[in-house]
């Protein structure tokens, strides 16, 4: 049966269409919307070996299909049969030989299970089934020897497996009833039964296999997956059934910069003897940056290889026994750089290239797929000026060009895009500007002021995906300022935890020193600001109106209003102690100085407020709360409830209805013409 608002969806569309339309609201909108609806996702860029075949994810009509093609881009073709019904693909990735590449596919099951298939791909052959696997699967991975498939398993899961979806409703004993396990399993390469290799007991989060493909190495922790990642451990075991894990690093008990950190990524040396990984202070897994560290495969003390690095590593692969190949923020750009590594330092010795675009592989932050003799590379990159295509080539000094031409019709329909710096009590800090559309440097223009999430995160020009996005505004003529305020990736770890125990407050200063330096070189009119943000971005956007009256409209997504009461509430309350230095019952007044919910009084901003009903991260009681104070105040407001949405927005109706009303909201408080 339909979840009731579901059956009211296309009511609820129709009828807000109609007021739309009778409100005489600027058309502009909706063929904006059209436009940002026409790009094409593409994800999981994977190069063979060898370097001479390409394969992708790409998305059409809301269904994902595996293309394949030459290195150079010809010679494109899918690997599947019809898309129809609930049928994806996703999650290619090549064997060691070249000549095959394993997928997960939906289509044989109408979309109710997964199966892990494999295809050769000299021929165009038809895919052969090697698994079934009745649950949620990612992360397929060859062991070098080829002779295994490995992948993260959660057998019979009925969710996907991270806290940014749609938790469970909540039922039964909680905390107890439904957890459901993901863990590290494999297949062998001719097809046959499932092996699940980690134990029940431990929720592994990410793994990666020894040179010799004997052993493991994964993050876990006890279960719920959900909120424990932020303490998990890192273990090597056996790649058997019931073998014993070994834990080698405890970020609890370690000394010195990791301790009481996250960890991510963890990639075997070459000899197999040590285990490099990045460390640092993380707001969510996926959402990678800090240092290199360093640590035996048997165990002991993790070395930080980059400290007071002013970049932020992300994601990085061994390039030779002492080599590493490293992708990094630096200064709200993507960088890609050569490492020399030692027993305790790794050291840039070639900067390959910057770019002011995202890169990665659609899955994992700042990934590239590299071919095995480390020459080539492919990776999806866009832009604020090119929507999202594959590139691959040499890897060099050059960036390399892209191959497809999925995107290329689409167009900006926002102005130019500008890096601007700034001091900051110190600190030296970084953002972006987007002009207004069609420019006049004669006029006077509103701002809005994007924040991004995180707050362990950083705006890098990226193609607006539909949804919550800043780029829109541009478009219909505001400037758009979106700053990399401490706390922010690509300035070194000791930025990111520059507002440690002092959220919404140091940040702030950064931000409000930023619009001064823009309003003294361009003609922004400091009468006609706005704020807008998700997640942190959305606690920004309901704590800074009650610190400063310059913000005329605001749109809050997925804010928090309450840090004491959302420490109670969200899932996933392990994140807090790392930020705030201690829970809530052992230091109330760490959370309460950053509350807005505590000086809601002085807000006098309207304020839109919208948050899906089922968020595990940012739960919907606290925008609740928020437009309850705002409403018993007297400020203009409105609360608008997604149902059967997590923190990340999934259903395109949604992700389309959110951004409308964002852009409405700006339109009725803070008209861009005047």
């Amino acid at each position: 049966m339909q979840h009731p608002a579901r059956l009211l969806l296309p009511l609820l569309a129709a009828t807000f269409a109609a007021s739309v339309q009778a409100a005489g609201i600027d058309p502009r909108i909706d063929q904006l919307l059209s436009e940002l609806g026409k790009v094409r996702a593409i994800s999981a860029a994977q190069l063979s070996p060898d370097g001479s075949q390409l394969a992708w994810v790409v998305r059409t009509d809301g269904k994902d299909a595996i293309e394949l093609a030459k290195a150079d881009g010809s010679d494109v073709h899918r690997i599947g049969g019809a898309k129809t019904g609930d049928c994806n693909e996703s999650d290619p990735t090549w064997a060691p030989d070249s000549q095959h590449l394993a997928f997960l596919s939906s289509c044989a099951n109408g979309g109710k299970q997964k199966d892990l298939l494999i295809v050769g791909t000299q021929a165009h052959d038809t895919p052969h089934h090697m698994a079934s696997l009745p649950g949620v699967a990612q992360g397929l991975s060859w062991s070098p020897d080829g002779k295994s498939l490995g992948f993260l398993y959660v057998p019979n899961g009925t969710r996907r497996a991270s806290a940014v979806y749609a938790a469970k409703p909540a039922s039964g004993e909680i905390g107890v009833d439904g957890l459901e396990v993901q863990r590290v399993a494999s297949v062998a390469a001719e097809g046959g039964a499932v092996r699940l290799l980690t134990s029940a007991a431990t929720y592994a989060y990410e793994f990666s296999w020894s040179p010799d493909g004997t052993r493991i190495a994964f993050t876990g922790a006890p279960p719920p997956g959900d909120n424990n990642w932020w303490v998990a451990k890192l273990y090597v075991q056996n790649a058997q059934p019931d073998a014993i894990a070994s834990v080698v690093v405890d970020p609890s008990i370690v000394k010195g910069s990791l301790h009481g950190l996250q960890m991510a990524l963890p990639r075997w040396s070459p000899d197999g003897k040590r285990i490099v990984f990045i460390g640092g202070l993380m707001s969510d897994q996926g959402s990678t940056g800090g240092d290199l560290y360093a640590v035996a495969a048997t165990g002991g003390e993790p070395v930080n290889l980059t400290p007071g690095t002013h970049v932020t590593p992300a994601w990085f692969a061994w390039n030779g026994a002492q080599k590493l190949l490293v992708s990094q923020v630096a200064n709200g750009q993507s960088q890609v750089a050569d490492y020399s590594i030692n027993d305790n330092m790794a050291s840039p010795t070639r900067v390959l290239f910057t770019l002011p675009a995202d890169i990665g592989d659609g899955t994992a932050s700042m990934a590239l797929s590299l071919s095995s003799d480390r020459s080539r590379v492919a990776f999806t990159q866009s832009s604020y000026t090119d929507a999202p295509e594959v590139h691959a080539g040499a890897l060099g000094g050059d960036a390399p060009p892209a191959v497809t031409h999925i995107n290329a019709a689409l167009k900006p329909r926002w102005g130019k895009a500008e890096s601007v710096e700034w001091d900051s009590e110190g600190r030296r800090v970084q953002g972006w500007l987007l002009y207004p559309a069609n420019y006049d440097a004669n006029k006077k223009y509103p701002m809005i002021v994007t924040v991004h999430g995180g707050p362990s995160s950083a705006v890098i020009p990226r193609w607006p995906r539909m949804g919550f996005a800043g780029e829109p505004f541009s478009a219909l003529g505001y400037f758009v300022f979106m700053p990399n305020p401490r706390g922010s990736f690509g300035q070194g770890e000791a930025y990111v935890q520059a507002n440690r125990k002092d959220f919404g407050h140091g940040d702030l200063r950064d931000i409000l020193a930023g619009i001064d330096t823009i309003e003294k070189k361009l003609p922004v009119d400091d009468k006609r600001l706005g704020l807008t943000g998700w997640s942190y971005g959305g606690f920004m956007s309901m704590f800074i109106p009650t610190q400063t009256q310059r913000f005329r409209a605001v749109v809050a997504g997925a804010g928090i209003a309450n840090w004491q009461s959302y420490y109670g509430q969200n899932l996933i309350d392990q994140w807090m102690i790392p930020f705030f230095g201690a829970s809530v019952y052992d230091d109330p007044q760490a959370y309460a100085k950053s509350s807005p919910i505590n000086f809601i009084k002085q807000s006098k901003s309207p304020t839109l407020i919208v948050v899906g009903d089922r968020d595990a991260e940012c739960p919907a009681p606290q925008s609740f709360e928020y437009w309850h104070a705002l409403r018993a105040q007297g400020v203009p407001t409105s609360l608008v409830v997604y149902p059967n949405e997590g923190h990340h927005f999934v259903d395109p109706e949604h992700q389309r209805d959110v951004l409308q009303r964002a852009l409405m909201w700006f339109e009725k408080y803070l008209p861009a013409s005047k």
